[in-house]
């Protein structure tokens, strides 16, 4: 193990992809820093590569689906450390240097820090892989605007925030969607320069003209897929309002104060799910718990089926080509990964819409793979709203237009003060939570 300091007291998983490595292994995990926690994820290696990890002190994750995406997702999903690191295990890149990319991650002036790769000798890089790569890089600094020319490997990130992206490619896109991802949910993106040493054996992907083309043709299909258009609807919190079937026993203050948490929640929750465009459908007027961008779109007039179809024309008009998804202020629980997965490139294939179930027969959330105001209408426009049956009523006009429903998971929305508490007991940390805490009402005052 080699020795280093890093500017945080922040633990570091490193996750190692493997795949007959075993020549290698010795040595990369002879140069992991001291501290940090090699993960070695076996992708049905024959050679031995998982014994030897073991014995050498790393903790392998056996990943029977083959592809490199499954392997760096499965030790993702293993990590537990703060900051998760990436590198392959086939002696390229040296684990020393791994605190080039893992310090301005832990110093908080980047989110995801990758490495440009140096290559110490013309062997190192082939040139037909290092041509795929520029061609790759400068499509992806248009495409985010990050300052990248090179989409290698090795790279760092905060454990959290990745998995809050729900990456879905399992195969050599993998790497790819991670940047993409990253900046539409409004990360950071370094890089800093690293060496390049000719690896032990053969690589999988660019050693062969084949590997080169199917990763390439890997990395088109995620650059293919136009990041969704992501929908809030709501009211502006202002007392007398919004949530007044929680007055009584909550004053129309607190009622709007618990509104304003929700929403708030929800925005900052949403604001880290990959989104080309996040649109707040607003009646009323924004405050100072709008957080920077969100665009304000102000609701049209006519019952709720009609403003949400319009929503959703606007979404169309906006971005023809991408996803839309729609949600309301009153599930402050929801996760950034019951979004991001689904909603992932790989997710969709074959998805033309997505719903959200609530526990009360309504729904949290509608999605749709290709929106249009007409399909808008047809499915929303005179639906029954605020009943124990709208839901059901949803998924038949879903079921009739021939479209293939992904489900959500089925939350609780905020309608009474016992809802209050369920929702902030499956979200303890929220600020929800912490407003419903702060005025001391017991489920039982409802009564």
């Amino acid at each position: 193990m080699v020795d280093v300091i890093t500017p945080s007291s922040l633990s570091v998983d490193v996750v190692l992809p493997c795949l007959d490595e075993a020549a290698a292994l010795p040595w990369v995990l002879g140069r992991i820093p001291s501290g940090w926690r090699a993960i070695v994820v076996d992708n049905g290696s024959r050679d031995g590569s998982a014994e030897l990890a073991r014995s050498l002190g790393a903790t392998v994750v056996e990943e029977a689906r083959r592809g490199f995406g499954a392997a760096c997702h499965a030790g993702l999903l293993a990590a537990e450390a703060e900051l998760v690191c990436f590198l392959d295990c086939d002696g390229s890149l040296d684990p020393a240097q791994l605190p080039r990319v893992v310090d301005p991650v832990a110093a908080g002036t980047a989110d995801l820090v990758l490495a440009r790769r140096r290559p110490v000798s013309a062997r190192a890089w082939p040139v037909h892989a290092r041509l795929a790569n520029a061609v790759l890089a400068r499509r992806l600094r248009a495409r985010t605007g990050a300052p990248l020319h090179d989409l290698g490997p090795m790279r760092a990130a905060c454990r959290e925030r990745l998995l809050a992206l729900g990456l879905g490619d399992r195969r050599s896109g993998y790497p790819l969607e991670m940047v993409l991802a990253a900046s539409a949910a409004g990360m950071r993106i370094a890089e800093t320069s690293v060496d390049y040493l000719p690896r032990a054996g053969r690589s999988k992907v660019t050693g062969t003209l084949r590997g080169t083309r199917q990763a390439v043709r890997d990395m088109r299909t995620v650059l293919a897929a136009p990041p969704p258009t992501l929908l809030v609807i709501a009211k502006a919190p202002v007392p007398g309002r919004v949530k007044t079937r929680l007055t009584p026993p909550c004053t129309p203050e607190q009622a709007a104060a618990l509104a304003e948490a929700a929403l708030v929640d929800t925005l900052h929750t949403l604001d880290t799910v990959p989104a080309g465009q996040r649109l707040l459908v607003l009646d009323g007027e924004p405050g100072s718990w709008l957080p920077p961008g969100w665009q304000v779109v102000p609701q049209t007039t006519g019952g709720l089926d009609r403003r949400l179809a319009a929503a959703f024309a606007f979404a169309a008009c906006l971005a023809p080509t991408a996803p839309a998804l729609l949600v309301g202020m009153d599930t402050p629980q929801l996760t950034a990964r019951m979004l991001a997965e689904p909603l992932s490139p790989a997710a969709r294939t074959g998805v033309d819409a997505w719903y959200g179930p609530a526990t009360d027969g309504g729904f949290w959330a509608l999605g749709l793979a290709r929106p249009t105001a007409q399909l808008a209408r047809q499915l929303l426009v005179d639906l029954p709203m605020s009943t124990p049956d709208t839901g059901a009523a949803l998924l038949a006009r879903l079921a009739a237009a021939g479209l293939t429903v992904a489900l959500l998971p089925e939350l609780n929305d905020v309608d009474t003060l016992t809802d209050a508490h369920q929702v902030a007991a499956a979200a303890p940390g929220s600020r929800f939570a912490g407003s419903l805490r702060s005025f001391d009402l017991t489920p039982e005052a409802a009564g």
